[in-house]
């Protein structure tokens, strides 16, 4: 039986089966493991699904955390890039601020020995002695005055310069700033994004290796759910033709059993017939002989012996072809003779 149960059973020996009782119990066995199995490939079917699932996520916050990871790393990219581009920016306004600042020391150095040189004509003016020198020193002095105009105009436009370079510098310098904090935090959040794609990545292998073995679990469980369900559908099988030879045996025996009652009915029916035929004979004759000798008496009195025979004879005749079909002719004969000797 434990054999049969797990599935190494010989189907020659389910074949062989006869015995309803075992069939039954057998059968009955088969079913509740059945359900037993339905059950446990059902348990490992919910098993893999749900690890499914769950690799599924693991799978996914690996693919998410590799996917941020990459973006961080095109977006460090790209704002280093940025930096690049705005410290090229920086260094060439800066460039140009270190100029015009050269230019200005330099103006304003020319500016401070022009004024020197202003000084000393207005002195020569002073102390000119004829009127050549006095006017080659004023001459000097509108020159030099001229050119301290123009090297103090200068001085302030190179000035404003300075200033709007200055300004642009200071925004250049917080545009990369920004920048440069913008990468800082992203370079600071990829190291959570590799723990976490590490960790990911690991439990989703520790994963995969456990759904291979719920996997092997549910195909075992299906298959010995199937050798069960077969081994169940061949005793079922087996059944209905025992039930089949059953009922083919029951169908023979009501055959065999139909012409026993026939011959029985036909022997029964002889002797009874033979009774009834006794039967039917006696009330005959008393019938006849009352019926036969009133007749006779009248007859022998208005008339002769022949007329007599032949009345008797007719009489005679009529109860017994009622009381009897089959009765034969012989003994109402006889017993008209014997009436009619009688009435001699």
């Amino acid at each position: 039986m434990l054999i049969f149960l797990t599935g190494k059973s010989n189907h020659d020996y389910i074949h062989n089966l006869t015995d309803g009782f075992v069939l039954n119990q057998i059968l009955a066995s088969l079913e509740k493991l059945v359900l037993k199995l339905r059950q446990k490939k059902q348990q490992a079917t919910n098993l893999r699904k749900k690890s499914e699932r769950q690799l599924q996520q693991l799978r996914s916050l690996e693919r998410r955390s590799s996917s941020g990871l990459h973006s961080i790393d095109r977006k460090i990219e790209s704002e280093k890039e940025d930096v690049t581009d705005v410290s090229g920016v920086l260094n060439q306004k800066t460039s140009q601020l270190e100029s015009i600042e050269r230019l200005i020391a330099s103006a304003n150095e020319r500016l401070t020995t022009e004024k020197e040189s202003l000084t000393n004509f207005e002195q020569e003016l002073e102390f000119a002695k004829n009127p050549e020198e006095e006017q080659n020193a004023r001459f000097r002095i509108n020159t030099i005055q001229d050119h301290i105009q123009e090297l103090e105009s200068e001085i302030k436009i190179r000035e404003k310069m300075a200033k709007k370079i200055t300004d642009e510098v200071a925004q250049i310098n917080d545009v990369k700033s920004k920048i440069s904090t913008k990468i800082q935090k992203q370079a600071k959040s990829k190291p959570s994004l590799k723990e976490t794609m590490s960790a990911s990545r690991k439990a989703a292998e520790k994963l995969a290796k456990d759904l291979e073995k719920k996997t092997r679990a549910e195909e075992a469980a299906a298959k010995a759910l199937e050798k069960a369900s077969s081994t169940l559908q061949a005793i079922l099988a087996k059944k209905r033709k025992l039930s089949k030879l059953k009922a083919a045996k029951k169908a023979s025996k009501k055959k065999s059993k139909a012409p026993a009652k026939k011959a029985s009915k036909k022997k029964s029916k002889a002797p009874a017939k033979k009774a009834s035929k006794k039967k039917s004979k006696a009330p005959a004759k008393k019938a006849s002989k009352k019926k036969s000798k009133a007749p006779a008496k009248k007859a022998s009195k208005k008339k002769s012996k022949a007329p007599a025979k032949k009345a008797s004879k007719k009489k005679s005749k009529a109860p017994a072809k009622k009381a009897s079909k089959k009765k034969s002719k012989a003994p109402a004969k006889k017993a008209s003779k014997k009436k009619s000797k009688s009435r001699r």
